[in-house]
Order: C-alpha cells, then structure tokens, then sequence
C-alpha cells in the first residue's frame, strides 16, 4: 500500500493517500465508483470492475432499477449490506465512455470526484475507484475530491454542521501516481488558501492583514517577500494604489514575492488585482452589487496561492508575483471624479469613474514588473462587469498582446478545468480612452465593450518589448449559486492553477 499522505493547510482537514487495492476488497466507510451512459442503461466505468463482480445481481441493473442513467453531475448511493468491506457505494456519472479507451477527460474526473466528496461531509475515509490508469488520471481524481471536500465553515457556531470528509483514498497502480497525488496536493492546498482569503469578510482581511499573511505564509514557503506601505507607496510614486486606498482608514499595500531557481531561463510575474472591499469609492456601486465585493481581491489571491505552489513543487522558472492591495472606500479624503493622477510608470490618469479601480492598482504592479526583466508578464483580476455580460459567471477573458500568446494561456486554462476564452483588443476602442486633461482617462464612458476597453487600458502601461497577457475573472472568481463539481458557492480560486500551468510551461528543459 503507497501511503503518500498530506495535511491541507486550512480549516479543514482532508486528507488524502493512494492505495492499489481493488474496489472490491477495500476497507472504507465509502466507496466512489464512476459510471458511464450507454444505450443499454448504466455502465461501470474502469475501477468500479470488481466492485460489479461482489454485488448480488450486479452494479448496473441495480443502478437501472433506481433510474441512474450515468449522465455527468449524477450522483446515488447504494447500501452494500455487507457484499464488499465499504458500507456505502457511491456511483457518480461520467457521462459517454471516451472513444479511445481509457482516456478518460480529465476534468470529468476532477467534477465527478468533487461531487462525491461534497456528497460525503461527515464520513471518515472514502476510497475512490474512478478511472485512474495513469498518474494523471490519479491526480485528477485527487484534486477533484480534495477540492469538492472544501468547507469554509470558520465564522458558523450554530445550526446542523457536518465535518468534511476525513481522508480520500485514491485506488490507483498507476506508476509514479505517489508524484501526482503529492502535486495535486500542492494545488489543492494553494487553491484551498485562495477560497479562504475570499470568502473572508473583508472587515478580517484589509490590505494590512492580507500583507502579514501573505508575508509569513510565503517567508515559510522560500519565497522573498516586500512590502510597500502607504508611506512607502507615496513616496516611491503608486499614484494608481495610493489614489484608490487613499479613501479608506485600512491604508493600501503593494507586497511583493519573489521565487528562484538556480536551473532556471526564464522569469514570468504575476500580477493581481487586490481589492479588499470595493464600494466603488464615490462612485458608489447598488447595494445588490456591493454584497460579494469581498471577492474583489481574488485576483491577488490567485497570484499568491500560484506562487506559493510554484515554490512548493520546485519548478525551474523564476517567478515573481505582485499583490495590488487596496480598500475603496468614499470619504473626505477619497479620490473624486475628474482627479489626475500619476502613475508608477509616470503617465498620468483622468478618473472618470472611482468604481473602476481595479485597472489603477494594476498599472503600477503591472510597471513595477516591468523592472524584473520578465519573459512574460500576466496579470489577473475581477476587473469589470462586462466580462460577466459577455461570457457568463464561469468562463474568464483573455487578452494579450499577441494573439499566440492569448492562445496558449486560454489552452492552459481550459486543460486545468478554468474555463476561458480568447477576447480581441480592437484598436477602435482606444480612441474612447483619450482625455482632454492627462495621458489618458480610466474608462470609456461608452458602455459597450468595457471589458476590451480595460483591457486595453491596462495594455498602455506594459513595458515596451514584453509579453503580456490579462485575465479577467470577474465572474468566475466567486460562485454565487449552487456548487457544482468541484467548486463550492463563494470564493473559487479561480485562475491559481492557470498560473501555475504558465510556470511549468516555462520551465527550464520543458519543451515548448
């Protein structure tokens, strides 16, 4: 028995450890088998075979009988009565088997694992006979659970609580799984931080608080650490983070972690918007739409979470990410409508609207990156409503500026599971941007394409010569509804595991 086995570094305490037993035979309180649709009725899937061979008259006239079809998102579970050593099997849908065999979609893996973790709050162990032929499929299927067990429960003392689910037990004798297990570990657990920090309200997490965790957490992990204060930030010229957090009584933070590799040849930053509570400053936003602002600094996280990864799994690439931390707030001293401000990089900004803001702090990140001499520079951000107009609450844009470079971030993403989708930056919009008054004004009073408009914004204050791409996570950085595979209602972690997918591509000896 493999009995790689990790703690996650959060409220909750999933554990998770491989095993090559068959699904037959092994002792859990739970067994999660997956099951295929097919013309004939349900189907057992790869895993679930000697689980099929115990049960009297089998698995998939049972599963018939109670109207399981094995679509995705499907989820039962049938009392053993003592046929197998697990007292409850779980059947989860796969939807099709695949056409070549055995090559299971990775991320219906991931979803039909995180349904039946979520499914499993309160049990102690529950073993996992899903497709996982290769270390791959392994860690699909751990990161799915592990992340579907995700509960943010720090702030409930009341009512019917269940604890999450206690340990997963991957069945896999996959060579070298124990690697895969261990990576989806690594992500589960930077993910699992970034859910935290955005779930946190953001009376616990002003941009001071977010520095100090940021600070001891990423000093523990090997990372550099910086920090500019309000003091630092004026006086080193943040114009666009002083401007924004110039409102609030919990002053802003610029906080940069930087990582190393001595093999490495190449550098990519990071940068990410780090909003702690966004009212709209005098521009104040509906109240509707001010609830879930707390959310505003998911960006941020997801730099810091890709970081703390990053250092964790080693990877030969150097690394920096910026966290643009600030509170917009109205008061007497916030920045008003019609102000001028200047720029890290020295261009000066007409503020239009003080409810754009999230574009002001991530110039200066953006230009301060720009002095690491990186290969690439990505930032990410809930930057505007017009994402969510355009693709919805699940699928982020991508902007870049060049087209290849665009491409193959959107492929990162979508081969994670984070749902994304190519965006043009056309020229015409630019136009709109000009201000009478200053360099340039923080958004096109023009309604229509205000997501390309942000992101063309953002475009003129890119070092010149350096690859850069923008995400936009408006939508998908906090899931207001129902949970679904492996994502929880709140905060998702939405665009850490892109990053760190940026990372490996462009790690030392990998090929292009």
């Amino acid at each position: 028995m493999r009995t790689r086995q990790a703690r996650l570094a959060s409220a909750y305490v999933t554990t998770v450890r491989l095993n090559a037993s068959d699904s037959g035979s092994v002792e859990t309180d739970a067994l999660v088998v997956g099951i295929n649709t097919s013309p004939d009725g349900p189907r057992p899937a790869p895993g679930a075979q000697a689980l099929d061979g115990a049960l009297t008259g089998g698995l998939a006239p049972t599963l018939s009988a109670l109207g399981f079809s094995g679509k995705a998102g499907e989820i039962t579970k049938i009392p053993t009565f003592g046929a197998v050593p697990a007292s409850v099997v779980v059947a989860v849908g796969l939807g099709d088997a695949p056409a070549e065999d055995g090559a299971y979609d990775l991320e219906v893996l991931r979803r039909a694992a995180g349904n039946a973790a979520r499914s499993l709050a309160g049990t102690a162990t529950a073993a996992f006979a899903l497709p996982a032929a290769t270390p791959e499929q392994a860690e699909a299927v751990a990161l799915g659970a592990l992340l579907g067990a995700y509960d943010f429960s720090r702030y409930r003392t009341t009512g019917d609580q269940k604890a999450p689910l206690g340990e997963i037990v991957v069945l896999s004798d996959a060579s070298a799984a124990d690697g895969s297990v261990a990576r989806a570990t690594t992500l589960a657990e930077s993910v699992t931080l970034v859910r935290d920090l955005v779930n946190t309200p953001p009376s616990d997490l002003p941009p001071a608080r977010f520095a100090e965790i940021a600070e001891e957490t990423a000093t523990k992990a090997g990372l550099s650490v910086e920090i500019l204060d309000e003091a630092a930030l004026k006086e080193g010229g943040y114009g666009g983070i002083v401007g924004v957090g110039q409102g609030s009584v919990n002053p802003p933070r610029l906080v940069r972690l930087g990582y190393a590799h001595p093999d490495a040849q190449t550098t990519v930053a990071f940068v990410g918007k780090g909003i702690t509570f966004d009212s709209g400053g005098l521009s104040l936003k509906p109240s509707a739409s001010m609830a879930w602002m707390k959310s505003d600094m998911g960006g941020a996280g997801a730099v810091f979470g890709a970081l703390l990864a990053i250092a964790r799994l080693g990877l030969k690439v150097n690394a920096i990410g910026y966290l643009c931390l600030a509170e917009n707030m109205p008061s007497g001293t916030a920045q008003r409508p019609s102000d001028v401000l200047t720029t890290y990089a020295g261009k000066t900004v007409e503020v239009l609207d003080t409810d754009a803001e999230g574009r002001l702090v991530l110039v200066d990140g953006i230009a301060r990156a720009g002095e690491d001499d990186p290969d690439i520079i990505v930032d990410v951000a809930t930057l505007t409503g017009g994402q969510i107009v355009a693709l919805g609450w699940r699928t982020c844009g991508v902007m870049a500026s060049d087209d290849e470079l665009r491409e193959e971030v959107v492929d990162l993403a979508v081969a994670q599971g984070e749902a994304a989708w190519g965006m043009p930056l056309p020229e015409d919009l630019r136009k709109g941007l000009d201000s009478p008054i200053a360099d340039i004004a923080n958004l096109n009073p023009e309604r229509s394409g205000s997501m390309l408009a942000a992101g063309i914004f953002l475009r003129e204050f890119v070092p010149e010569g350096v690859r850069w791409a923008h995400l936009d996570i408006a939508g998908p950085a906090y899931n207001k509804e129902a949970p679904y595979g492996y994502i929880p209602k709140g905060g998702t972690g939405m665009a850490t595991r892109t990053l760190v997918a940026l990372a490996e591509r462009y790690e030392a000896g990998r090929e292009a």
